[in-house]
């Protein structure tokens, strides 16, 4: 008899949980049966990620929702850092994420800093689509949903080049460090840094607004 197909399904929607189960639970996806864990947060699917460690029980796909409620005492605030947790933990596993948002800042962050196997925009499913889209993933290939490559094209069209420089900026920004103190933490000139910070403030605010504008539409789009 074949294994099961161990699915970690993170979602703060109950009902989109069960949607997924049912729907994969029904569809002809898998020659192996599914087995589900369910969770709606992101502490409780913290706890379920080690308890399957400390079974030596393998996870074979992680279907998770973008924005969660976060787990603050291990910093998990997201799915993208459950995303990373699971990449530590479970390297063969097949991560899906999905999310109601295409902003190509926070898109391109998201695949430099995970690189899903499936990236999916929540607009382009469907009940007939989302269990062809799982069978692809499970069988090797990389998915992305048209609206998460329009998001990846737009950025190549603004010609937008973001790296982990510029994330940093908007960490320790974030944390209270000024800007003339930032060359302490970065390896970049203070000219290179504000040269930086005013290509950020373009990006994302159209040149326009103060620090804690930045940091919060950063957080917003879950850049940091």
């Amino acid at each position: 008899m074949k294994t099961p197909l161990t699915i970690l399904i993170v979602d703060d929607h109950p009902m989109t949980v069960d949607s997924y189960s049912n729907i994969l639970s029904v569809s002809n996806f898998q020659e192996r049966t599914p087995n589900f864990i369910r969770s709606y947060n992101c502490e409780d699917a913290y706890n379920k990620i080690f308890f399957y460690l400390n079974q030596n029980t393998t996870i074979d796909l992680a279907l998770l929702d973008i924005s969660l409620p976060p787990y603050i005492k291990f910093n998990i605030e997201n799915g993208v850092d459950l995303a990373s947790l699971i990449r530590k933990k479970f390297p063969n596993c097949k991560i899906v994420l999905l999310t109601m948002h295409g902003e190509p800042l926070a898109v391109d962050k998201i695949i430099k800093d995970i690189n899903p196997e499936g990236f999916v925009s929540k607009n382009d499913i469907n009940f007939e689509l989302f269990p062809i889209i799982c069978k692809k993933i499970i069988n090797g290939e990389m998915y992305k949903s048209r609206t998460i490559i329009e998001s990846q094209k737009e950025l190549l069209d603004r010609n937008i080049n973001w790296d982990s420089h510029d994330s940093q900026i908007l960490i320790l920004i974030s944390k209270g460090i000024k800007t003339v103190n930032l060359p302490n933490y970065i390896p970049l000139s203070m000219s290179a840094i504000e040269k930086r910070k005013a290509n950020i403030k373009g990006q994302l605010l159209m040149g326009k607004g103060n620090d804690s504008d930045l940091i919060s539409i950063a957080k917003k789009l879950g850049l940091i």
